[in-house]
């Protein structure tokens, strides 16, 4: 600290000299003479560069303060004077705390500057500051060594202890003076000819700054066309370029550094506005990565949102869709459509409808997801619109499942029926056939008229033809069974009952041709037996007549002819019957 420095003040150099430079009379005060001279010029000279890094420190630290001070349109001229009213130095807290100091009091008389100097002395001490040798009237009075001692000890607590820096391999952190030397020595590593031991001869050269620049900006600075022997150019450039293209205030000038032993508390604070600036600038690239992750989650997120809303609308759509397909209970009127209607619903309910059940399941987690990252992000949850939310789409499907039940209940019903319907269609082809073969063949028979030529023949033809009428009369009840097929499957509007009526009118008509042939062959079977039976009589007749004959002709032949008209007469008479 600047009141532990060992620099001798114009007084006690005065008083050296004084008390050296008194006559002396022997050899040995002459030899005494001699080394109080020496002695004296070195006083001088450390008096000297005492004097001359005051006035480096002084100039660095007014243009620190001033720095700092522009932040609220505030500015000094000098920093030994402008600082002893108090009201200055407790701006200057203020921007560096970021707190509120108590009010300076009014007025321009030196206990009202005590009072405000206090004021922030004290204010000091609470941020556990420790100032040494230094009061409120130091700092009124504009006490040099004191003043700049006060302002140091302020760019240590708000500037320089702040720094934190582990080591590259993590087992130490350091802090303060050092952790700003490893911060120096880690970001100019590896650049040739600078190589930093301490914050004096390391930096003269004008290298390192440029190496500080070059490493956070390598647009600024061609680092490779800097010569360490051109101290001069490189400083002015790497302050210039500090000044105009990072904005931080020209804390020092090249002959500032360019000395044989340069201050190491002015480069120290020129130093750490570089560090905060570059520590600024990665938190603000971090910041901005941040903010940017944010936007990227935050349009992510709306994009999440949009593909929610337009699959769930997709999915009621086909919810709703599906449920109007499926509740139409109108089915194909015949097994084959049936059948094809039932694969098709069985193909919805193992294939369709799960892909559908995954898109429900993926939109639970598309909703959780969303919330998910609007939590993270400290917003508010989403809220879908009206219809699409979880507990709609649930209902939807409660819905869906309804109908779907309804659907296979019905379909089965009407599969059982077209099966059934079938059955009796097959049933009735097979009766028909064979009542059509049956009716065909009866027909055929009662057809022919092959009754025979005697009595006897006809006589067993009405036997037959009396046998087949006893079988059409039992057969009758068959074509009834054929009416009723045909009757129940007109009920159940069976898709085919056109043909099944068609089928049963024909045999109904074959029926009816069948028993009005049999009535004509009893008829014709009737009138021949009749004739046979005559017929069997006028032969009795003859063959008495002839035996009449046999006895009479002798005796009359008269009668003989009338026998012969008599044959002839019966012969037409029998022809006419038969045909």
């Amino acid at each position: 600290m600047a009141s532990t420095t060992t620099d001798l003040d114009n007084a006690d150099v005065q008083r050296q000299f004084n008390n050296n430079n008194r006559p002396a009379n022997t050899t040995e005060q002459a030899w005494d003479s001699e080394s109080t001279t020496a002695k004296l010029f070195e006083c001088s000279r450390i008096k000297a560069l005492a004097d001359e890094r005051d006035a480096v420190q002084k100039k660095t630290f007014t243009k620190w303060v001033n720095s700092h001070l522009a932040r609220v349109s505030c500015r000094i001229a000098d920093l030994y004077n402008d600082l002893r009213d108090g009201y200055m130095l407790t701006r200057l807290l203020e921007v560096l705390s970021g707190e509120q100091l108590p009010k300076p009091t009014r007025g321009r008389m030196r206990i009202h500057c005590l009072e405000n100097v206090d004021k922030a002395l004290q204010f000091l001490k609470e941020q556990r500051v420790h100032l040494e040798n230094v009061g409120s009237h130091d700092i009124v009075d504009g006490n040099h060594r004191l003043t700049l001692g006060l302002i140091w000890t302020i760019i240590l607590r708000f500037q320089i202890q702040v720094i934190k820096i582990a080591t590259e391999d993590n087992r130490e952190t350091r802090s303060a003076k050092d952790a700003l030397l490893l911060w120096c020595q880690m970001k100019t590593a590896g650049y040739p000819e600078v190589n930093i031991q301490n914050f004096t001869t390391c930096w003269r050269d004008g290298l390192a700054f440029n190496a500080l620049i070059h490493r956070h900006r390598p647009d600024l600075i061609e680092f490779s066309k800097l010569a360490k022997s051109n101290t001069m150019h490189n400083l002015q450039q790497a302050f210039n370029i500090a000044e105009q293209h990072l904005g931080l205030t020209k804390l020092l000038d090249p002959e500032d550094v360019n000395t044989e032993n340069p201050d190491e508390k002015s480069i120290i604070t020129y130093v750490v506005s570089f560090y905060h600036y570059f520590s600024k600038m990665k938190a603000l690239a971090v910041e901005g990565k941040r903010i940017g992750k944010v936007l990227d989650n935050a349009l992510e997120t709306e994009k999440i949102i949009e593909r929610y809303d337009a699959l769930a609308s997709d999915l009621l759509e086909w919810i709703e869709k599906t449920i109007s397909i499926i509740s139409n209970q109108k089915f194909a009127n015949s097994l084959l459509g049936v059948q094809q209607q039932l694969q098709a619903f069985t193909t919805y309910c193992t294939i369709e409808k799960p892909i559908k059940f995954q898109e429900k399941g993926n939109l639970e987690v598309l909703l959780f997801t969303i919330q998910s990252k609007l939590r993270a992000n400290n917003q508010k949850p989403y809220v879908p619109s009206d219809g699409k939310l979880i507990s709609d789409i649930n209902k939807a499907w409660e819905r869906l499942d309804k109908a779907e039940h309804e659907r296979g209940v019905a379909l089965r019903t009407e599969l059982i029926r077209q099966e059934k319907l079938e059955l009796l269609a097959q049933r009735f082809d097979h009766k028909a056939t064979m009542r059509e073969a049956w009716l065909s063949e009866n027909q055929r028979l009662v057809s022919q008229d092959n009754f025979g030529y005697d009595l006897s023949a006809v006589e067993a033809a009405m036997k037959k033809h009396e046998a087949i009428e006893a079988d059409i009369s039992s057969y009758e009840e068959r074509i009834s069974v054929i009416v009723e097929l045909a009757s129940e499957m007109e009920t159940e509007n069976y898709y085919d009952i056109c043909r099944i009526t068609a089928q049963k009118d024909n045999i109904l008509r074959q029926w009816a041709l069948l028993k009005e042939l049999v009535s004509g062959r009893r008829g014709r079977l009737e009138k021949n037996l009749s004739l046979q039976k005559t017929f069997q009589e006028m032969v009795y007749m003859i063959d008495w007549m002839e035996e009449m004959q046999v006895s009479v002709y002798k005796h009359h032949k008269l009668f003989r002819c009338f026998i012969q008209f008599l044959n002839i007469c019966c012969l037409k008479h029998w022809h006419g019957k038969k045909s």
